[in-house]
């Protein structure tokens, strides 16, 4: 897929909304060959996907070794709004704690107290984090209005060969 491709279906209303929720489904495939997939807090900064995690997370070496994942942001109403995602998860080990995970845990609801003490415990638990980058090389909206997953549309497309025999 080419970046003008990426772009534009990124610079939708629906993938801008959808990239602005708190969660994605972060998929990758384990030392064993199987699939994980599992959530995760993420940020959007404008051209990648930045989710922040432990630096002794289970995943970290998946990733190493297999880094090409796939995410999935959604939503809970029917129709859904997805967008997934493809790229390859760049690790970037940090001192401290990445404004990003500050950013992206902050739109749960908290009372200004309750969040100064988040933090506090956050920063006393984590001496450092590992960012997880993944930059779209692969993306699809599906919204259901003006989007469809691609085995509907070829059902569309077949209805309408028969109905037009």
């Amino acid at each position: 897929m080419e970046q003008r491709e990426i772009n534009e279906v990124l610079d939708r209303p629906y993938s801008r909304e959808l990239l602005a929720r708190d969660l994605t489904r972060l998929a990758y495939v384990a030392e064993d060959g199987t699939p994980r997939n599992v959530p995760i807090a993420f940020t959007w900064n404008g051209s990648e996907v930045v989710m922040c995690t432990s630096k002794n997370a289970p995943k970290l070496r998946y990733l190493r070794q297999r880094p090409e994942v796939a995410l999935t942001i959604d939503t809970e109403v029917h129709p859904p709004k997805i967008l997934l995602i493809r790229g390859r998860a760049e690790l970037d080990v940090v001192d401290g704690i990445p404004e990003e995970y500050l950013q992206m845990n902050g739109s749960y609801e908290m009372t200004a107290e309750q969040r100064v003490e988040w933090e506090a415990e956050v920063r006393s638990l984590y001496d450092g984090m590992v960012r997880i980058v993944v930059t779209p090389t692969w993306v699809k909206l599906i919204d259901f209005e003006t989007t469809l997953p691609t085995a509907v549309e070829e059902l569309v497309r077949q209805r309408a060969e028969r109905q037009d025999v």
